[in-house]
């Protein structure tokens, strides 16, 4: 009796870099399965409490909906700015945005590239006037000035490769880049 031995898949990283690398394969054979597009939808709730529930996205050629991937994020103000203190705010969850997908992708892009990491840990802070945002002076600008991260990764890679792979971030090209924002209003 002939058996079959199957070879398990490659893990580094956390990662299933053989996954990954039949994932490359077939976005190369086929450029529309890497066409992704994320959503969610948000309601004022009250001052300064908005809510977001994150449920459905398509991508790899298909609509990807599951009662069980309905994620609820909320969105505060502290004390200080007139608000409740009762959850992040937003530009606290784009910071969390940012170096999230920064490790991610690290992560992800060591692994295709055989660099083993044991750790990443990463500060992130940013730089809002509110002078801008409160219309006070049209010199200053409404968001952040500047984004500071401080990433520390164990590997025995050098820094300037793991800087490198951080590139690879789409939040990091979002932000670093700016991207349009389409926008219409409806009143009802």
């Amino acid at each position: 009796m002939n058996q079959i031995v199957l070879n398990p898949p490659v893990v580094m990283n956390g990662v299933n870099v053989t996954a990954l690398g039949e994932t490359i394969d077939a976005v190369n054979g086929n450029a529309d399965i890497a066409k992704f597009n994320f959503r969610l939808s948000n309601s004022w709730i009250d001052g300064d409490r908005n809510r977001s529930v994150i449920q459905d996205f398509t991508g790899a050629l298909a609509e990807h909906r599951t009662d069980a991937r309905a994620f609820v994020c909320e969105a505060g103000e502290p004390a200080v700015l007139l608000g409740q203190d009762q959850s992040p705010n937003p530009a606290e969850w784009l910071l969390h945005a940012l170096v999230g997908c920064m490790t991610t992708s690290t992560a992800y892009h060591c692994a295709a590239r055989g660099i083993e990491v044991e750790a990443i840990d990463t500060r992130i802070d940013g730089d809002i006037d509110l002078r801008g945002f409160l219309g006070l002076s049209q010199d200053v600008r409404k968001g952040f000035s500047v984004i500071n991260a401080h990433m520390r990764v164990k590997t025995k890679a050098d820094a300037a490769t793991i800087k490198a792979i951080t590139d690879f971030s789409p939040i990091k090209d979002v932000v670093a880049r700016s991207v349009p924002v389409n926008l219409t209003v409806e009143t009802y």
